[in-house]
């Protein structure tokens, strides 16, 4: 068994790179999903030299298989957002704790203490279903806050406009972390001068409005709530890491996760830094299920390893990947 405090520990490229190498030999030998996987592409432990030998699991197995590394019991299942009737993936989590430790731990890597922030939440899309793993770490962290203020809101967004006014007339410091569309629909109906609060967008118009690209979004939102910058969160249902972005939307991950690409013609091929192509992700919280997923994001990683995404593949768009299926 890995030892999860080695993997919250990680402090150095090597660190990483040994741990991950332990993590796959790991999962290969408890995950019978992506064992089969990796018996497809005959690529095995004494075939693995470095992480980029490592196979990734596409993350569409997320929607047809139980993705597991361990025999313990099933705590909780996260789910992805869907449209009706449209196959949604399912994480089956075994131990709670490494996803509070890797969002806690992760959150304070980038902001600093928890209790420093004010936490206001609009998610409105993720509030109206169950089983999302943000509205599970955005819950948790509100709690963490220890501040009264600290809360969700649905459709009470005069109150939110009235919370914020007051906590910048006090000077405290404030995260409004919120869907995209929602945060739009607030600025449309108020205007913001914000000084003390960070603006954190977790993508999606989930249907509710036109997707915007990620320039015109920021540049709206940077006039609607009179702010510098917007931070961003990069997170997924598949996923127990979040890498964030405090501007430009380049990303950077907590030290036990990281984005490679691969070459969007080979999708076993990993590519060197700079290249656009598809995001794969390793992320060593993912112990119980599988830690290297293909994702469908467009991405570009830069030489310091933060990392940018461009957009999405359609369906029609992924190649060499004719051993998606079992």
């Amino acid at each position: 068994m890995i030892d999860t405090n080695a993997i919250f520990n990680i402090t150095t490229k090597t660190e990483f790179e040994d741990c991950a190498m332990q993590v796959f030999s790991y999962q290969f030998e408890n995950n019978p999903v992506y064992r089969s996987f990796c018996d497809l592409l005959y690529r095995h432990p004494s075939d693995v030299k470095t992480i980029k030998d490592i196979p990734f699991l596409p993350i569409q197995f997320f929607k047809t298989h139980r993705v597991l590394s361990s025999s313990a019991s099933i705590k909780t299942t996260f789910t992805s957002s869907g449209t009706t009737g449209s196959v949604t993936s399912s994480h089956h989590i075994t131990d709670l704790s490494i996803y509070e430790t890797s969002y806690k731990r992760g959150f304070e890597h980038f902001y600093g203490d928890l209790t420093d922030y004010v936490i206001l939440a609009l998610l409105p899309s993720y509030l109206e279903r169950k089983g999302s793993s943000l509205v599970y770490m955005v819950d948790d962290l509100i709690s963490k806050s220890q501040h009264a203020e600290s809360g969700f809101y649905l459709d009470n967004i005069g109150e939110l406009k009235s919370v914020l006014q007051q906590l910048e007339s006090e000077g405290k410091k404030n995260l409004l972390i919120g869907v995209s569309f929602a945060l739009l629909d607030l600025i449309e109906t108020f205007q913001f001068d914000l000084n003390h609060t960070i603006v954190m967008e977790t993508g999606g118009m989930k249907g509710r409005r036109k997707e915007l690209i990620r320039t015109e979004l920021h540049k709206q939102l940077k006039v609607g709530f009179g702010v510098e910058q917007v931070h961003s969160e990069y997170g997924m249902t598949e996923l127990l890491s979040q890498a964030y972005s405090k501007g430009q939307g380049i990303f950077e991950c907590p030290n036990w996760m990281q984005v490679l690409t691969r070459d969007p013609e080979d999708a076993l091929t990993i590519q060197t830094t700079g290249k656009t192509g598809g995001a794969n992700v390793i992320d060593l919280a993912n112990i119980n299920s599988c830690s290297f997923i293909a994702t469908q994001d467009l991405g570009r990683v830069n030489p310091d390893g933060s990392f940018e995404i461009i957009g999405r593949f359609d369906n029609s768009d992924i190649r060499g990947c004719n051993l998606m299926v079992l």
